[in-house]
């Protein structure tokens, strides 16, 4: 066997080593109550309760956890949703927290499905090392950049579905009103129609008229909401990460995607290869037998990953050693879909370093080797 596939069987292979009297927590999180189940490092369930979601409750779960020994680490589900109080709640009293994913489907077909029996795979997922990830923190600018960033999807897609219905309305409107704004584009449709005064609602046309400047005067209103969470998110932006929109082809909309997607605290990421990841653009590997090949990752965040596409859009455009590159790797008879692939890995690496200057270590549990493979 290589020793590339002794690391990799090795990795997968580390189990975390708890010290003597150390319990680990598992918790299913839910909207309105959280189930937590404690259990010692052999993965022996040695309680487990409800408490509410509330900081009183917060509070009641840590005690329960704590009495039963040392807690060394608590699994939670559902960091991003439910979960996200009680992370940030035990992060702030020196609680190691843990991100766990969804139970493996097979294992709950075979034993079952209940909140308790979640709460222990959880816990038993952080002792066996099956889950390792730090969770984003959601207490800095970055979180502030997500809340934003929700607002303002909401307002485009709104604004999309308003200007569309404008645009219906005036096709299909009396023949006399649609004489007269069918020769309109977009910007001055929406100002003529918002100065529209319906009257006496008794004809077609004055429904029209009423209608199309509800309309217009929404889409007018979603503007200035928009322009206004633009401004917000900018200086947010441009105060956090300065350095990150100083990057060729970097705006305010591809730098808070890629940032959302790594969180405010990136230390958690501990190589460009996580990142890179983490946004899709990692190849994966698909080989088989005498067939040596990679295949695309349709997995990470598609929303990074869809700002990594548009920045390697606008380089492949306007930045010289980019567009040198697009030009060799042609001449080799490389398609351009692969020669984006490529060139979004690059910028996910370039990114990672904007994001943390100075790489950190894999620091989340320490962990042993398995004495069968430190013997192989």
């Amino acid at each position: 066997m290589s020793r590339v596939a002794q690391r990799r069987i090795g990795k997968d292979l580390e189990r975390p080593e708890w010290p003597p009297g150390a319990v680990i927590g598992g918790v299913d999180t839910h909207k309105h109550v959280h189930v937590a189940a404690v259990c010692d490092p052999l993965g022996r369930v040695l309680g487990t309760a409800e408490f509410p979601t509330t900081t009183a409750g917060f509070k009641a779960l840590l005690r329960f956890l704590r009495k039963h020994g040392q807690l060394a680490a608590v699994g939670i589900e559902g960091t991003g949703c439910w979960g996200g109080g009680l992370a940030r709640f035990l992060a702030a009293r020196d609680v190691t927290v843990i991100e766990v994913d969804r139970p493996n489907r097979q294992a709950r077909r075979r034993r079952g499905k209940s909140d308790t029996i979640d709460a222990e795979e959880a816990a038993r997922s952080v002792i066996a090392g099956r889950a390792r990830t730090t969770p984003k923190t959601g207490t800095g600018p970055v979180e502030m950049t997500r809340q934003l960033r929700v607002a303002r999807r909401s307002a485009i897609k709104q604004r999309t579905q308003a200007l569309l219905q404008l645009q219906a309305l005036a096709d299909t409107a009396p023949d006399e009103l649609r004489d007269a704004i069918k020769p309109l584009r977009y910007a001055q449709l929406i100002e003529t129609a918002a100065r529209f005064r319906a009257g006496d609602m008794t004809t077609p046309t004055a429904a029209a008229k009423y209608a199309m400047g509800a309309l217009a005067r929404r889409i007018q209103h979603l503007d200035t909401e928009i322009e206004g969470l633009d401004a917000h998110l900018k200086a947010i932006l441009t105060t956090a990460h300065p350095q990150l929109l100083a990057a060729h082809g970097v705006g305010p909309e591809t730098a808070g995607a890629l940032l959302v997607a790594a969180g405010d605290n990136p230390e958690r990421l501990t190589s460009e290869r996580s990142f890179a990841a983490l946004c899709g653009a990692s190849p994966v590997q698909a080989s088989s037998g005498n067939t040596r090949r990679h295949r695309l990752n349709r997995g990470g965040d598609r929303e990074a990953n869809s700002a990594l596409w548009r920045i390697v859009l606008v380089r492949m455009k306007t930045h010289p050693p980019t567009r040198a590159y697009v030009t060799r790797r042609t001449a080799e008879g490389i398609s351009k879909r692969d020669i984006m692939r490529c060139l979004k890995r690059y910028v996910a690496r370039e990114i990672y370093h904007h994001l943390n200057p100075t790489p950190p270590a894999a620091r989340h549990l320490r962990l042993v080797l398995p004495e069968v493979l430190s013997t192989a």
